[in-house]
């Protein structure tokens, strides 16, 4: 019969335990970094060999054929014609072997090869490693267009212009500033709301059930502090909604969820929670405190004569419960644009 472990045996078997664990996580780290460089040198490969070829687009199709049924043969699974084509369109789309990021799975690698822009695709394939986003994660930040809402909203500070040079400088790490970290719409696609007839109080717990996916939408750096936070007075006692901490912007994030179009008594509500959590909340080593109010439309006329206008700690956003196609949404991000075009034509004139 066997005896059962002593405590010091207890600590034995959790310490021999975490170095299987550890020693196993290492060794599909390292499988995964070998199977993404062989594959890349297998798409170098095909497209060599390709080039040589008359007709490139028959002997392409021919040779991928041929290669599918010989190396299915012998290496099993994962050589079909289509494996093969994606290998041959990772080399392609990332031609300098030495830009490739160890800690990214293949399957990382094949979403990120379908993004056209490649301005795009390094800012994705950054975002990825430094946020550790999972391939279902950045999948669908690039369906929700995630790098084109945030050069979207960067556009709201700047004239048109210089959004070009800013795409790419976003392959670098953004820059310290709240109008970095924020965006303009969000998408709450996860939490399966209908937009009719949605309470306030039903969006704040579906978010709150669904905080890391939350969270992901939100971006970089947030921490979850509270829900309906209460700042005491001597008039009586606010409500913040939910409220965020950022680590690389070391402040605190409030955000107001609103129900209609955004009015300037939401503005000056918001204004109003920011000046009392200054007073009442904000440690002397953190960064001054930002507000952001999300609501179902955007209000150009409130933006432009309201203390949002130049603000660096006020901002409003519109929100989503369902996610547009991804038409729609270049749609709505180019209307935004345009409109920003006749401010700054109008202001020019």
């Amino acid at each position: 019969m066997t005896k059962p472990l002593s405590h010091s045996n207890d600590a034995l078997i959790s310490n021999i335990r975490e170095l299987l664990s550890d020693g196993r996580k290492q060794v599909l780290q390292t499988v995964n970094s070998t199977m993404v460089q062989t594959y890349w040198q297998i798409g170098r490969l095909i497209v060599e060999d390709e080039q040589q070829g008359e007709a490139r687009a028959e002997y392409g199709k021919q040779v991928l054929k041929q290669l599918s049924t010989a190396l299915t043969q012998e290496f099993g699974k994962g050589f079909d014609a289509s494996n093969l084509r994606n290998m041959r369109l990772f080399y392609l789309a990332f031609p300098n072997r030495d830009a490739l990021r160890h800690n990214l799975s293949w399957t990382h690698y094949r979403t990120l090869i379908r993004i056209k822009n490649e301005q795009a695709r390094l800012w994705y394939m950054q975002e990825a490693v430094e946020q550790a986003w999972s391939a279902r994660a950045l999948e669908r930040q690039i369906g929700t267009l995630y790098y084109e809402r945030l050069l979207a909203t960067q556009a709201k500070e700047q004239d048109l212009k210089p959004v070009l040079d800013e795409a790419k400088q976003k392959t670098s790490e953004l820059a310290l500033s709240a109008k970095d970290y924020l965006r303009d719409p969000y998408i709450f696609d996860f939490l399966g709301l209908p937009s009719a007839g949605l309470q306030e109080s039903e969006l704040e717990q579906a978010l709150i059930d669904n905080l890391q996916k939350f969270l992901l939408e939100l971006g970089k750096g947030f921490a979850f502090v509270e829900r309906q936070q209460r700042i005491s007075t001597d008039d009586g006692d606010y409500y913040i909604d939910l409220v965020f901490y950022n680590f690389h912007l070391k402040c605190f994030l409030l955000i107001d969820l609103k129900m209609h179009k955004l009015t300037h008594q939401d503005v000056g509500q918001m204004d109003m929670y920011v000046r009392m959590y200054e007073e009442k909340k904000r440690r002397t080593d953190d960064n001054p405190t930002i507000g952001l109010i999300l609501c179902t439309e955007n209000n150009h006329t409130v933006a432009k004569y309201s203390v949002l206008n130049g603000s660096e700690h006020l901002f409003a956003s519109k929100y989503m419960t369902e996610l547009p196609s991804e038409e729609e949404l270049s749609q709505q991000l180019e209307k935004e644009r345009q409109h920003l075009l006749e401010q700054q034509g109008r202001s020019n004139d």
